[in-house]
């Protein structure tokens, strides 16, 4: 199924792969991985738990293709849910899911079958036999895995990432500090037993708004002493409402001691703006890189929010206006000198320009690329998606400087996402050496090319690499 010039239309493009970007390291700077199965180099018990354990993508395929939620997240058995995806399998074709799952199997298991259920007993048994001399450590170190930056909320203790420093694993991973429970005050009981986490990891009692304040920065603190230098937020909108600190004061005294449905939208905009204008003055004078990921309508169906609770792939795109907030919000920034390096990540294609002209307004020539238009994430994460982004980035930024792909995934199977995204890179760049778009200069193509897989990242992002992975 995945041959060797897979994606790869033309010479120039099959040469700047092969050549240029197929061994280049993965620098994997946002992803939801768990820290503690690094920490503890986890074994998976069999195909079935690696494959379908918690990725979302599959489950909504899954879905679609009528299949009863007990082969999804229910009580089935691992080999009966194996099989339920191995029959949706013949009718994702054109489903980047299609392309993904079969280069799961041939990079990891070195597995080169078509996926259906003809050969599934075939791959079960194949990939268990694999997965039984595997652990988690040899996933990384089998895909050059420089860097992995997990997805981590303040409350969150380090433990599992201060175990991970100690080990000799040479991929560095590091926490990112993400923030979003601070700011969901709609739900007093969730919000307040959140705080409880807090304070206790913090050591400070959470009484004010003041105390919230004291304690998110002493783990944002906490956090670089490990080493992140990376946040992030997922927002349905920029919060960009002017606010006082007394007024922010004022909803956090109603959501902690009251009841948070009783907040209402401008004041909840009001108390979420002062937050933001916070972690992002944080950011600077830390020097770490903010990521805003914009645009998703979370949680679209009630009753399988309640039944299974989040991120189990009932989420879409949304259609919110972007532009005024996210402006609001950078130029807020930006006035006090306190902008830090972001990326910028867009969900609904319809806002590529939007925000790849965005991220122009804000360069101030002190960091190459310092605000950046980020990958296709998400819904956009595949073919199109990144050609969309590739284009936007290229008609109004600089493609040189772009800092490249990240998997965003919950599985350690996901790592040949790179590969699939540096295909698509050389195709498009070799199709344009070939029509005369770009110089037919295989050593300047080529330089751009190992520029965006890897060392853009490597020295905008600043951390710590092993020796084997610094130059």
């Amino acid at each position: 199924m995945i041959n060797p010039d897979f994606l790869l239309s033309s010479d120039s493009a099959r040469h700047l792969y092969h050549e240029h970007a197929a061994d280049q390291p993965v620098y994997d700077y946002h992803c939801h991985l768990p820290p503690h199965q690094i920490a503890n180099n986890y074994q998976f018990g069999d195909i079935a738990e690696i494959w379908l354990g918690g990725d979302h993508y599959k489950w909504r395929a899954l879905r679609t293709n009528g299949v009863d939620e007990k082969y999804v997240t229910g009580d089935a058995s691992p080999r009966a849910k194996f099989d339920a995806w191995v029959a949706t399998m013949p009718y994702c074709l054109r489903n980047p899911l299609y392309h993904w799952s079969h280069l799961e199997l041939a990079r990891v298991f070195d597995i080169d079958l078509t996926i259906e259920p003809k050969n599934g007993d075939t791959i079960w048994e194949a990939a268990n036999a694999k997965l039984a001399e595997m652990r988690v450590h040899d996933f990384l170190d089998a895909f050059k895995v420089a860097v992995v930056c997990t997805t981590d909320d303040p409350a969150d203790p380090l433990d599992h990432h201060e175990a991970i420093a100690k080990t000799g694993l040479r991929t560095r991973v590091y926490p990112t500090f993400r923030p979003d429970k601070a700011l969901a005050i709609h739900d007093s009981a969730a919000f307040n037993a959140w705080l409880e986490k807090l304070a206790q990891v913090a050591g400070v009692s959470i009484q004010t708004y003041d105390d919230l304040l004291e304690a998110l920065e002493k783990r944002h603190g906490d956090f670089h002493a490990i080493g992140c230098r990376i946040s992030d937020h997922g927002l349905e909108q920029c919060w960009a409402s002017p606010a006082t600190h007394a007024e922010a004061a004022a909803v956090f005294e109603t959501a902690k001691n009251g009841d948070g449905t009783s907040v209402s939208a401008e004041d909840h905009a009001k108390y979420a703006s002062q937050l933001m204008l916070h972690f992002g003055r944080w950011d600077a004078k830390r020097e770490w890189t903010k990521q805003l990921h914009i645009g998703p309508q979370r949680n679209n169906s009630t009753r399988m929010f309640k039944a299974l609770g989040p991120d189990t792939g009932f989420d879409s795109m949304g259609d919110a206006p972007q532009a005024k907030t996210l402006a609001a919000y950078l130029d807020a920034l930006d006035i006090t000198g306190e902008l830090p390096r972001m990326i910028l990540y867009n969900l609904n294609p319809t806002n590529n320009y939007l925000f790849a002209s965005m991220a122009g307004n804000f360069m101030d020539g002190s960091v190459p690329g310092k605000i950046q238009f980020g990958s296709g994430w998400w819904f956009l994460d595949q073919k199109e998606g990144m050609e969309w982004q590739i284009n936007a980035l290229s008609q109004l930024g600089l493609l040189r400087r772009f800092v490249g792909m990240l998997t965003d995934s919950r599985s350690f199977l996901s790592f040949p996402r790179h590969e699939y995204f540096r295909r698509i890179l050389c195709n498009l760049l070799g199709s344009d050496m070939e029509n005369g778009i770009l110089p037919s200069d295989s050593d300047l193509i080529g330089a751009m090319t190992r520029e965006i897989c890897f060392s853009n990242a490597r020295d905008f992002f600043r951390l710590d690499l092993h020796p084997d992975y610094q130059s």
